[in-house]
């Protein structure tokens, strides 16, 4: 039986995917943003060993939860591409058994096309747009986004159903040049069914100083109402053009 690492669990979800949802979050990730909440799930060699039958019976009591609210479950992370084998297997495996829906949270930063197994029993991916300018892209989280612009249009060509995340960090992610490229890429994407700005907070920042880890983002305010609504107004201009000009 195919076995993952796990960081945590998560029953009761609602904001990863439709529905109450049941969450995973697996162990390991090569993006290392720094306005990361979870950066104890970096570590690929960590977490607690599980196999698909261990998970499907922890799954197994919150059914009628998952059921009567039009749920199911969701894989996060970390970086959920990593373990895609243990994710096909586990998303199998609750689809055979009870046709649940599934959902992955991720970064878009391993290859679509390897992982398509994986994408063919997966009902929706929740796309994390961190920022659209490369170098900008490399800076905050120290890898280049090619990949995960490629998987983007990936699982547009391919019908896959998406909600787009961008994390708001005023000072980095807010620019409106770079809002406008976020826009454009959203409106050249054809199975986008949601976007969602998630105001940066620092939730996360005791996990750092547990890790001993500086955090690099120290003193960066949250987003205002007002900020938000304005990055919203831009990408939705910006994506209306784009849509508007692929026809």
């Amino acid at each position: 039986m195919m076995e993952g690492r796990i960081h945590s669990i998560e029953t009761f979800g609602t904001v990863d995917g439709p529905g109450i949802r049941f969450i995973i979050f697996l162990q390991g990730c090569a993006l290392r943003c720094k306005f990361c909440h979870n950066p104890d799930t970096w570590a690929t060699d960590e977490g607690r060993k599980v196999t698909v039958e261990e998970m499907v019976k922890e799954i197994e009591p919150y059914l009628p939860y998952y059921r009567s609210s039009g749920g199911g479950l969701t894989v996060s992370g970390g970086e959920p591409t990593l373990q895609a084998p243990f994710v096909t297997e586990l998303f199998a495996e609750v689809k055979r058994r009870w046709n649940l829906h599934t959902t992955i949270d991720s970064s878009g930063f391993s290859d679509a096309e390897k992982n398509k197994a994986m994408y063919d029993v997966t009902d929706l991916v929740l796309l994390d747009f961190k920022i659209i300018d490369r170098e900008k892209h490399i800076e905050l989280t120290s890898q280049p986004n090619d990949q995960i612009l490629n998987t983007a249009r990936w699982l547009s060509d391919n019908g896959v159903k998406m909600w787009i995340r961008h994390v708001l960090v005023p000072g980095i992610t807010d620019g409106e040049e770079d809002l406008r490229a976020l826009g454009e890429m959203l409106g050249s994407l054809k199975s986008v069914e949601k976007f969602e700005i998630l105001p940066y907070h620092q939730m996360g920042v005791y996990k750092w100083e547990m890790l001993g880890k500086e955090y690099p983002l120290e003193g960066v305010p949250s987003p205002t109402e007002e900020e938000v609504k304005r990055a919203y107004a831009i990408i939705e201009e910006a994506r209306a053009a784009s849509a508007s000009s692929s026809k």
